[in-house]
């Protein structure tokens, strides 16, 4: 009985370890990023929780200022569509906009025009640019802001000189009203600002900070007292705090595409994946520079590369292709010889008159043996193979 000897078996497949030493990289990577997501939303979350909120008890809330304008017999309600903003003003009522710069440009002119002759106050706090020019015409927003926070009121609104020095600052005004209150000035512009309705009885007051509202800052300078006097001149307050949940904000009167329902964060978030992606992509990639030798299974010589297409090319009978071969390889050889250039050693128009100059023979014979017809069997193929090395010795003949 004879025992089979058993051959070792070659894989090609990475081992599992080696899958491990090339993924741990990227394992690392996506472990570090989840957690800094992570950490950065718990300290965002327990850093500004309901920020401006009159429910909340937050250091950012404001749920001192509706207890102090409750004892004042000044009900608050909290609205976050722009339909109950729009349906509770008047006359008896203050709407607070706590930040009207998350209004699209739609919901700010709705509101403008449901609060220019309403006869209440309308209260903006903070607002830029476009949203101020939209809910109070006439006032524009300085682009600096203003750098500091305890500002004197250098006005004659009532309300004003009785509070005295309060943390307004932030957004600085400027108002083409005559009859308008421009107060806690910074650098000549004022940080808040009354402009009374031509008709009604009504007004708007901007103020460029939100800090007389904050909990942790309303028993500082005047700001208690500013804020109960802005904010409760009316028996009736509502603070409106713009959701993303109201649908008023992507009110658009026409149909919606997909891209329409979905919400900005998912658009930045898609767009940083990305980003990630081709990152990761172009470290995980080959180095820029030489290639490197890699191990291979086998090992095989050039002469057997050689011989086996060779084998191929008589199964086939392709004596075309290999003739075609021969002359092409033969005339790149050639050319450099004769003074031709490599990129036209395959145009008989400039490699035939060379070879017939440097070996003064017949160019008729030379392009029947460089570009001439296929052999139409095995000998002729051979006697073309002789005839080429032939050519080639008597053009390397000193």
């Amino acid at each position: 009985m004879t025992a089979e000897a058993t051959l070792p078996t070659t894989s090609t497949a990475p081992a599992v370890r080696q899958v491990w030493t090339r993924a741990r990289g990227i394992a690392l990577a996506v472990v570090l990023i989840l957690a800094a997501a992570v950490a950065m939303a718990a300290v965002r979350s327990t850093a500004r929780h309901g920020e401006l909120d009159p429910r909340s008890a937050d250091p950012y809330g404001s749920r001192a200022v509706a207890q102090l304008l409750a004892d004042r017999g000044v009900s608050t309600r909290v609205v976050t569509t722009l339909g109950a903003a729009r349906t509770a003003v008047g006359p008896d009522t203050t709407l607070l906009i706590a930040v009207p710069d998350l209004l699209t440009d739609r919901q700010q002119s709705w509101l403008h025009r449901a609060t220019a002759a309403s006869g209440g106050r309308t209260v903006l706090v903070a607002a830029g640019g476009p949203s101020v020019e939209r809910l109070a015409p006439g006032v524009t927003a300085d682009p600096a802001i203003s750098t500091g926070t305890t500002l004197a009121p250098d006005c004659t609104l009532p309300e004003a000189r009785r509070a005295g020095s309060a943390d307004t600052g932030g957004v600085r005004y400027t108002t083409t009203h005559l009859d308008a209150d421009s107060c806690y000035p910074s650098n000549r512009l004022a940080t808040v600002l009354r402009i009374p309705e031509a008709s009604g009885g009504g007004d708007t007051v901007v103020l460029g900070a939100p800090d007389i509202l904050y909990n942790d800052r309303l028993d500082k300078q005047g700001n208690a007292s500013l804020a109960l006097q802005l904010l409760g001149s009316r028996p009736h307050l509502v603070w409106y705090l713009p959701s993303l949940a109201d649908t008023s904000a992507t009110d658009t009167g026409g149909r919606k595409n997909f891209l329409d329902l979905l919400p900005s964060g998912w658009l930045w978030g898609t767009l940083q994946l990305f980003i990630a992606a081709l990152v990761a992509a172009f470290w995980r990639a080959r180095r820029f520079g030489p290639l490197v030798p890699e191990r291979l299974p086998v090992a095989i010589r050039a002469s057997e590369t050689t011989e086996g297409r060779a084998r191929l090319y008589r199964k086939a009978d392709a004596r075309d292709r290999a003739a075609a071969a021969l002359r092409s390889a033969t005339r790149t050889r050639l050319a450099p010889l004769v003074g031709v250039p490599v990129t036209q050693a395959h145009a008989p128009e400039a490699l035939l008159p060379a070879l017939s100059a440097h070996l003064s023979g017949d160019g008729q014979t030379l392009h029947s043996l460089l570009f001439g017809a296929p052999p139409g069997d095995d000998a002729a193929l051979i006697a073309l193979t002789d005839q080429l090395d032939a050519l080639e010795r008597e053009v390397r003949r000193p």
